[in-house]
C-alpha cells in the first residue's frame, strides 16, 4: 500500500507542476511594442543573470538632470552565453547606449536589442520571446 500511495503522490505532484508555470515566460508581442523603439544612454546599476530572461538596469539622465531607472530585458542567460556573453560582460558602473523597444504599458521597461559599450563594442542582447522584430532601423 505504501508503494501505491508513493506512485499516486508522484503523479499528483507531476500534475501540479504541469498545471502551474515555473516561470512567467511571455512573448515579445505580449509585452513590448515593436512600433516604439527607444535609444537609452545611461549607467548600469544592476545586472540580474537569471532565467527565463536576464535583466539589467540603467540610470538615464534627461536634459534637466532628472534620473530615471530603466529595466532592460534581454534573452535568456543561455542564449547570451551562446552569443559570447558572460556573467561579467556587463557590470554596474558601465556606461552604455541601448537600442530597445518600449513596454506597451508605457513603464520604464524595454526589450533590449543592441547594447553599445563605452569602449566601442556593440553586443546583441538576444530576444525575450516570440514576435520580436528581426532588426531595428
Amino acid at each position: 500500500m505504501h508503494a501505491h500511495f508513493g506512485r499516486a503522490g508522484v503523479w499528483m505532484a507531476a500534475a501540479g507542476l504541469l498545471a502551474t508555470p515555473l516561470f512567467a515566460h511571455h512573448s515579445f508581442a505580449a509585452e513590448y511594442d515593436a512600433t516604439k523603439p527607444v535609444v537609452l544612454k545611461g549607467v548600469v546599476t544592476k545586472v540580474e543573470w537569471m532565467n527565463p530572461h536576464a535583466h539589467f538596469y540603467i540610470d538615464v539622465k534627461d536634459e534637466s538632470g532628472k534620473v530615471t531607472c530603466w529595466d532592460l530585458e534581454t534573452g535568456s542567460p543561455n542564449a547570451l552565453q551562446r552569443a559570447g556573453w558572460g556573467r561579467n560582460s556587463l557590470k554596474s558602473g558601465d556606461e552604455v547606449t541601448v537600442s530597445a523597444f518600449r513596454a506597451k504599458d508605457g513603464s520604464n521597461l524595454a526589450n533590449a536589442r543592441t547594447i553599445h559599450l563605452a569602449d566601442g563594442r556593440s553586443v546583441f542582447a538576444g530576444t525575450s520571446g516570440d514576435g520580436a522584430p528581426v532588426s531595428q532601423k
